[in-house]
């Protein structure tokens, strides 16, 4: 830990990107540990959430915003909004590009966005592992083209190859001034938002390829115990009573193993017997209802 403030330095860094790019991933990777849940399907991020790295004398403040997309839905726009006012007045932007993927329509679209910010900018080729490396060296060169990035990185945030050197990196680039968290804490979330993420994170892996993307997770309880236990009531919403059907599983077999191994990952993250309830509710047209907004880290917008 740092003891003398005055040699201590703090800075904002938005992870921007499109969905997919494996943003959450690295944010996690870069804390060294999870803060951020991951899934196959797009567009998993919802809000902004912040993860809190510390190399040496810096506090790394990591905003994962949503992937940035062509929004049509409120939620959409929404989603969209919160990863662009996450950059806003960061020390640093930190574009990560599937490099498997490589460069489509939405990774241009995010560039042109980001183009013209005064920001610092830099440029992160991610999933190395898995891509061809003279495509990558093409990718670098025709994003270097399409806006101003400080310096390129190439990463694998799933097998860590090159995220030691970034984290050192970014460090570098942060200004000098006092840390805005204890050196302790890894996540702005509360730990109502954590369980509610925990999840959908859950809901997404068991479900992903059946379960429609319009699901949302209302935490209805959070009650911390005189024994130190915690005791959660969640609804699991949805549109359709065919998709509460999905969601139960034969004999309720899906929800009871959603439920279960999302307690046994809450009780690993927060050190403490975790009683989760779990209910399946349908609600045509939730994604209008302002105060859900509120509860999955949300503003609501036009």
């Amino acid at each position: 830990m740092v003891l003398d403030i005055e040699a201590q330095k703090c800075g904002l860094i938005a992870v921007v990107g499109a969905p997919n790019a494996g943003k959450s991933t690295l944010v996690n990777a870069l804390v060294g540990q999870k803060v951020a849940i991951v899934s196959p399907k797009a567009q998993t991020t919802r809000a902004r959430l912040m993860g809190i790295a510390i190399a040496d004398d810096t506090q790394l403040l990591l905003v994962d915003t949503p992937g940035i997309f062509d929004p049509a839905r409120r939620l959409d726009r929404a989603m969209v909004a919160a990863a662009w006012e996450g950059s806003q007045g960061a020390d640093l932007i930190a574009l990560v590009v599937d490099g498997k993927g490589g460069i489509g329509p939405k990774v241009r679209s995010v560039v042109a966005g980001l183009k013209d910010r005064r920001e610092r900018k830099i440029l992160i080729l991610n999933k190395v592992d898995i891509a061809d490396k003279p495509r990558l060296l093409g990718h670098a060169a025709s994003l270097n083209e399409l806006a101003e990035f400080e310096d390129t990185f190439f990463v694998s945030a799933t097998t860590g190859d090159g995220v030691a050197e970034l984290k050192a990196e970014l460090a570098k680039r942060m200004p000098e001034g006092p840390w805005h968290f204890p050196a302790d804490q890894v996540s702005d979330a509360t730990d109502r938002m954590l369980a509610s993420e925990i999840t959908r994170e859950q809901l997404y892996h068991l479900l992903h390829a059946e379960l429609p993307y319009a699901t949302a997770i209302e935490t209805e309880r959070y009650t911390e115990k005189p024994d130190g236990s915690v005791e959660i009531y969640q609804q699991i919403l949805v549109e359709r009573p065919t998709q509460r059907a999905i969601v139960l599983g034969q004999g309720g077999s899906k929800i009871k193993e959603i439920g279960s191994r999302a307690r046994a990952e809450l009780m690993e993250l927060l050190g403490v017997k975790v009683q989760l309830f779990l209910h399946v509710k349908v609600r045509p047209g939730w994604e209008e209802d302002r105060s859900l907004y509120r509860e999955i880290g949300l503003d609501w917008v036009d």
